[in-house]
């Protein structure tokens, strides 16, 4: 991108309405509540012919630093410092406020270029408030209407405006292609090709929990810097927050997300748009984090979680946070290792790290944890070892006998990773019991080393070229 734009105001003036227009989806939550934003949210932006970030931040309002509030509006100075221009919206229907005026003196002082936005220019009414914005002596301000995409040319005319044409459109750089995608003439037809794990690719990982688990505390020491809000308060996460960084010269996207309690507690409409936003999130990442309170772990949401993610494919991380609190770590590990296989047999031999975000304890196991349970997601077994395996296994359990009739298992393929998904051509699939489902799939686990991931097996009958054929008589 060329450059970087803040969104600042006062709350709910249609910051986050005018993000999500920018970048094309809904990405930040957008409610009538003021202050619902409350961290500092990148995204990529495209205006007519324009690209650039974007920045959404809190709405400012006048507290002490130790507050919440204060600790937001924090963020938001850290946003304008880091953009090269900042866009200040003001409400056109409601008018200006002393917030305004306040915040118009700080950005005047800062000398950076500003565009002063008169939002909800659409309503009745709202030429009032739009000629009471040239009071502010920030210039004339562009009248728009964030929710309907009214005025939005006229806001790209301002932008470039602002930021000069060199900087709004640099020329392009011809770079010739030396990436060529080259596949292997062996293909996915060869029994015996398993292919190697990309160890340069960038990883998507999600950080998920209860609240206050410690998540965002967790990334700002991942960062070395409080990128994100944090405090004792519980809640204070409710937009999922994606951040790029590097560990050992691998590229990782890490979502921040909103704590998730339990269903029945949820009642706020914003509560609710957070925890569906963190579910995108869970979605959108190959490895989930599932971060426990070391000091009450295995809580009955916590477990639920896990579930979640493993029903939705990802490769799933326990990390026990808060160990610095913990007072004899020894035997708290011990008791935790035999929870965890005794309450979640279902991701058997899923890795599980003690961690303190607010130390740094523990966090370049977890980050390796990641690493290894992301290999094992991604990886791929050959036709010919899985088919040696599978007449090994039935020569030590046989399938049993249904209605008096043997089952045969007959061939077996891989059909996808990310997670390792596998077909078995047989007889009477549907006659297999889900004891020898789960004989074969804790067999797959151990035999070919894929702890902590889901392993989906699907049977197949074998195709019958006398099915549709008429019995002679």
């Amino acid at each position: 991108m060329n450059f970087t734009v803040a969104i600042v105001g006062r709350p709910n003036v249609g910051k986050s309405t005018l993000f999500n227009r920018l970048v094309g989806k809904k990405l930040a939550l957008v409610d009538d509540t003021p202050g619902v934003t409350r961290d500092r949210r990148p995204g990529d932006a495209k205006l007519i012919d324009l690209r650039f970030t974007i920045i959404d931040t809190a709405g400012l309002e006048q507290s002490g630093p130790e507050t919440l509030q204060g600790r937001m509006w924090m963020q938001t100075e850290a946003a304008i410092d880091e953009a090269d221009l900042t866009l200040f919206v003001v409400d056109a229907k409601y008018g200006l406020t002393p917030a305004d005026e306040t915040l118009g003196e700080m950005l005047r002082r800062r000398g950076k270029p500003v565009v002063l936005v008169a939002n909800k220019s659409e309503a009745k009414g709202s030429d009032g408030g739009y000629y009471d914005a040239f009071t502010l002596g920030l210039g004339e301000p562009v009248a728009i209407s964030a929710e309907h995409g009214q005025g939005m040319i006229d806001l790209r005319d301002a932008i470039v405006a602002a930021i000069g044409e060199d900087r709004a459109f640099p020329p392009q750089v011809d770079e010739a292609e030396t990436n060529v995608d080259v596949r292997d003439e062996m293909g996915a037809e060869d029994e015996d090709f398993e292919p190697e794990y990309d160890e340069t690719k960038p990883l998507r990982v999600a950080i998920i929990g209860r609240p206050n688990a410690g998540k965002s505390t967790l990334i700002n020491r991942f960062l070395g810097e409080d990128r994100l809000l944090t405090g004792p308060e519980a809640g204070i996460t409710r937009d999922s927050i994606s951040v790029e960084w590097e560990w050992r010269g691998r590229t990782i996207k890490m979502f921040d997300t909103a704590g998730m309690r339990k269903k029945a507690r949820v009642q706020e409409k914003l509560e609710k748009l957070s925890v569906a936003d963190s579910l995108r999130s869970i979605r959108f990442a190959e490895s989930v984090v599932i971060v426990f309170d070391a000091t009450i772990p295995f809580e009955k949401q916590d477990l639920q979680l896990v579930d979640l993610v493993i029903r939705e494919g990802r490769a799933a991380i326990l990390a026990f946070n808060k160990w610095d609190l913990v007072e004899d770590p020894q035997a708290l590990l011990a008791d935790l290792r035999e929870k965890t296989e005794r309450l979640l047999p279902q991701a058997r031999g899923i890795r599980a790290v003690p961690i303190s975000g607010q130390t740094g304890y523990g966090l370049d196991k977890l980050m390796q944890s990641i690493i290894d349970t992301d290999k094992v997601w991604n990886r791929r077994i050959s036709t010919a070892r899985l088919n040696r395996w599978l007449d090994g296994t039935q020569i030590q359990h046989p399938p049993p006998a249904v209605s008096g009739r043997r089952l045969k298992l007959k061939y077996m393929t891989q059909v996808k990773a990310r997670p390792p998904g596998f077909m078995i051509n047989c007889t009477r699939p549907d006659a297999v019991p889900e004891s020898y489902i789960r004989y074969l799939t804790n067999g797959l686990r151990n035999d070919f080393d894929m702890p902590g991931v889901p392993i989906r097996i699907h049977l197949r009958a074998s195709d019958n070229p006398f099915e549709n054929k008429k019995k002679k008589r």
